[in-house]
């Protein structure tokens, strides 16, 4: 069971600046979101270095993500937790 609230889906988002994305949930709540922490990984490294890649990100089966299989969890965007790549390196 999800002990932090409802599961939460994008219904939009828009890139604004360098990593910074405008995240619209399907309950109508927008956020920015800095995706540079997110970014970690030989899946996003296309991302990082190539502007024009990460402004292709677009919604896909309810989270963010690009053509090449890189997604975010949106349940991760909307309730600020840490990227998988922090806490795997607490572990």
């Amino acid at each position: 069971m999800n002990t932090l609230g409802p599961l939460v889906r994008v219904k939009s988002v828009e890139p604004l600046q360098k990593f910074v994305v405008r995240v619209t949930f399907v309950n109508d709540v927008t956020k920015e979101v800095d995706l540079e922490k997110f970014l970690d990984g030989e899946i996003f490294e296309a991302i990082r270095k190539d502007e024009k890649v990460f402004r292709s990100i677009k919604v896909i089966d309810g989270t963010i993500g690009w053509d090449n299989g890189a997604d975010i969890d949106p349940d991760v965007l909307y309730y600020d937790l840490k990227p998988a790549s922090i806490e795997e390196a607490k572990a």
